[in-house]
């Protein structure tokens, strides 16, 4: 759409035409259509396109990784499983005006419109609305200001509100005097409120008898027993404490990590998010050890018990699938997220200074793994700041 003549020619088929040729497009792609041409952008905001799109829109996956180069070129890269190619948001436009120090941005997590990145050298969240492009500086939590290394993946859930409310909730769970506790940011009134949580005694709703989705926190993770809050979903009940305890690490595991691997040691990474437990094992690529290569031995997700006290193992990715992802590495890391019955994974590996990216996926009603192919990212020159899942991405 480059070429003027060709935009003119293209706004003058029918609309309704357009209209169903757009709706192929990914959101990325649609919002740029507005700066095409006035025919064309009052096609796009047309009522009846915009609620089909966000039909449509709200469904799908997305993956986004945040990269920063040398010359405050900051770029949020965006997938989804509709698309065969990675979008680019260059999200230091939105920012720049709002904080100078951009090159310190780290991004922490996304939920429909909205993408929360934290500043190390403030100490201080922000919330940008990518497709209102707006910015919006949260206030200190109770625990004051936090830098990049005291936010936890696992710990940590970004809500948006429904599609056109422009507003989001944004919850995380910390270990304060040895009492974990909720914390909770709520944009429309712009307040934080802390809750202690309280132990399970065993009155923890099985799967099939919860009438509200439960959002789960992860406090603490150990090498055999875990710290996780359950909330629901919409923040009526106070937060309950869960201790499951994990069995099946076997007495050669000795050294495990968690979220991040690196080194030679590292037999087992655990990754965790919404009350899940990804399992990565690895071998040893030489019989020495003495080097930080690693290889890819198997991957098994595990899932909380009906009464929350143990971890139980859900499956294990087959070995056909677990030949396709078998490879090298020399650091790991990852992130889990589950929506809708289906358990969303990411690896992403460093070897000889290329990342790469695997993203599974594990239906747990039809208890069938997925492999979703990638197509190729460059970061060559890039620094990556963070990764995150997400979905609901609407036009409003």
């Amino acid at each position: 759409m480059d070429n003027p003549r060709l935009a003119v020619g293209f706004s003058c088929l029918p609309s309704e035409l357009l209209q169903s040729i757009f709706l192929r497009l990914a959101l990325p792609e649609i919002v740029r259509l507005k700066s095409i041409n006035k025919s064309i952008a009052s096609i796009v905001s047309d009522q009846d396109f915009v609620r089909d799109c966000n039909y449509q829109s709200v469904s799908a996956d997305w993956l986004f990784i945040y990269s920063k180069g040398w010359r405050r070129d900051s770029v949020l890269h965006g997938f989804t499983d509709r698309s065969d190619r990675w979008f680019k948001i260059p999200i230091a436009g939105f920012l720049t005006p709002v904080i100078r120090d951009i090159e310190d941005l780290y991004f922490l997590a996304a939920s429909g419109n909205f993408f929360l990145f934290v500043s190390n050298t403030r100490k201080e969240l922000l919330s940008v609305n990518i497709v209102r492009k707006t910015v919006k500086k949260i206030p200190p939590s109770p625990l004051g200001p936090r830098g990049t290394s005291s936010w936890r993946r696992s710990g940590m859930k970004l809500v948006a509100g429904p599609p056109g409310s422009d507003s989001f909730r944004f919850l995380f769970a910390e270990l304060v005097e040895n009492r974990p506790i909720l914390y909770k940011y709520n944009s429309e009134d712009n307040k934080w409120q802390s809750t202690e949580a309280d132990e399970n005694h065993g009155d923890f709703p099985r799967v099939v008898e919860r009438a509200d989705p439960l959002i789960f926190l992860s406090v603490v993770n150990g090498m055999n027993e875990s710290l996780v809050l359950a909330i629901g979903s919409h923040g009526e009940n106070k937060p309950m404490i869960l201790r499951p305890r994990f069995s099946g690490g076997g007495i050669q595991e000795r050294r495990v990590a968690v979220g991040f691997g690196w080194g030679n040691g590292i037999s087992r990474l655990q990754v965790y998010g919404d009350g899940y437990m990804m399992i990565v094992r690895s071998n040893n690529v030489d019989d020495d050890g003495k080097t930080k290569e690693r290889e890819l031995k198997g991957v098994e997700m595990w899932g909380l018990s009906p009464n929350g006290k143990l971890w139980e193992c859900i499956s294990k990715l087959p070995n056909g699938k677990m030949g396709q992802i078998k490879r090298a590495y020399e650091v790991m890391m990852g992130c889990v997220e589950e929506r809708n019955g289906t358990i969303r994974a990411l690896l992403m590996s460093n070897y000889k200074g290329l990342w790469h990216i695997i993203w599974l996926s594990y239906d747990i009603g039809r208890d069938s793994w997925a492999l979703l192919p990638l197509p190729y990212f460059d970061m060559k020159g890039l620094s990556m700041a963070g990764i995150s899942f997400s979905s609901g991405l609407t036009l409003v």
